[in-house]
């Protein structure tokens, strides 16, 4: 457990922001939230913080993380050592780095975009996001035909990489109808302990 209370800065409807909320609740440490709006992230308090103004933001004592993938690797590695969540052996690492770049990649140009497109009205083309979040969603379903998880035989931090931003999908108009694999894949990791959904966000009514 952490003798500190950690802090963790972000928005809540952001999947960046809940894949780092899961892994200390799956680990159980301490933490305290303090949501960040975009005003916030262009003070300069918070670029002091992290200079890039992206969220979210780990204050660990008095260490200071960015970027939500690396944050996983260091809770996983600072907190729980040797338990599966970041593999050690060459292989297993390859496949948990493989699915943390997609996540950063066709994910986030995918699925994540379509939804910030949708709900928020940012810039962004929908029909290639829609484009990106097929051929994604295409891999995802042949990968996981026949696996639980995306990196290995347990849960790890590619699963939480992925999971909000495929799960909330349909916010940004990307089915997962035709994802059966994917769609249980998703209910496997709403089922592990500690689990806490992301706030649902309802596509706007056409006007």
């Amino acid at each position: 457990m952490s003798e500190t209370i950690i802090t963790l800065h972000g928005m809540a409807l952001s999947g960046h922001t809940h894949r780092v909320e899961l892994m200390l609740l799956m680990l159980g440490l301490p933490y305290r939230f303090v949501p960040v709006t975009g005003e916030v992230m262009r003070s300069g308090e918070f670029r002091r913080l992290n200079p890039l103004g992206q969220i979210p933001v780990l204050q660990d004592g008095d260490l200071v993380l960015a970027d939500s993938n690396a944050i996983l690797v260091y809770l996983a590695k600072r907190y729980a050592p040797e338990s599966g969540w970041l593999p050690e052996d060459a292989i297993g690492a390859h496949h948990v780095q493989r699915w943390l770049s997609i996540a950063a990649g066709e994910l986030r140009y995918g699925p994540a975009n379509a939804r910030l497109v949708a709900l928020w009205g940012m810039p962004g083309d929908p029909v290639r996001c829609a484009e990106i979040a097929s051929r994604l969603l295409h891999f995802m379903e042949d990968h996981l035909a026949g696996r639980l998880y995306l990196a290995a035989d347990q849960p790890t931090i590619a699963d939480l990489a992925c999971y909000a931003y495929v799960a909330h999908a349909p916010e940004g108009g990307i089915e997962l109808d035709a994802c059966p694999s994917v769609r249980a894949w998703l209910k496997r990791i709403e089922a592990l302990p500690g689990f806490k959904a992301m706030p649902s966000s309802p596509l706007p009514k056409a006007s």
